[in-house]
């Protein structure tokens, strides 16, 4: 490829914290972070959802960012950004035009991403094609089950963990707790890997890339930034 590395970011269409009433969606620090690294180092974005158009961003995740200068002057400069995302199906067939595929978390991509077959078949594309495939928090919900769950079997991965979920009170409120799956997805193969609550971990296993936490999206996106450089 020549010019700019590119990215393509998957973001959820799920705004619904399950039956809980409550708004959800992405989550704001795991793509403002990795924004900022990304295009700092000359990387071009572009930025995709299952349904297209606008993205829901979890108001919490803006109210948990109000101390994160990053977060905030993304929040106020790059609306248009998730406000008018590409339909994910539009890609399918693309993946020799992108670098890498990157799933920020919130706990959207655990009620559509997990289970969506256009981002599942892109997964597939993207690391057929010898792309780097990488999510940071709840974003590895989208790897849980492709092929047939068979796309992490014997990798080493991370993701958010279970006394993460327990800690902010939503363990109820998911359709499955992230550390499980993943666990059970890796197999006695491979490995789940876990830092202590909030505390920033990044996991590398060649072209797979997984942060387990808002900590580790920054980590994320210069694991990407370098694996790309040296692909």
């Amino acid at each position: 490829m020549s010019g700019s590395p590119k990215i393509l970011i998957v973001l959820t269409s799920h705004g619904k914290l399950g039956d809980t009433g409550k708004p959800t969606g992405w989550y704001l620090s795991e793509l403002a972070h990795p924004y900022s690294v990304l295009t700092s180092q000359g990387f071009s974005l572009t930025l995709a959802s299952p349904a297209g158009g606008s993205a829901p961003l979890d108001p919490a995740s803006v109210d948990a960012a109000s101390d994160d200068s990053v977060s905030q002057g993304f929040l106020k400069e790059q609306k248009s950004l998730w406000e008018s995302t590409a339909p994910l199906q539009s890609f399918l067939g693309r993946a020799d035009e992108f670098d890498a595929i990157f799933f920020p978390g919130g706990h959207g991509p655990m009620f559509d991403l997990v289970s969506d077959p256009t981002s599942q078949a892109l997964i597939r594309e993207f690391a057929a094609k010898g792309k780097v495939v990488s999510a940071v928090c709840h974003g590895p919900a989208a790897l849980v089950d492709v092929e047939g769950g068979q796309f992490l079997r014997g990798k080493k991965v991370t993701g958010f963990s279970n006394a993460e979920e327990k800690a902010v009170g939503l363990d109820s409120a998911v359709p499955f707790l992230l550390e499980d799956r993943l666990r059970e997805a890796v197999g006695k193969e491979g490995a789940y890997e876990v830092a202590g609550n909030w505390q920033e971990k990044v996991v590398v296993d060649g072209k797979l890339i997984t942060g387990q936490n808002p900590a580790s999206a920054k980590g994320v996106a210069e694991a990407i930034a370098q694996a790309v450089r040296s692909a």
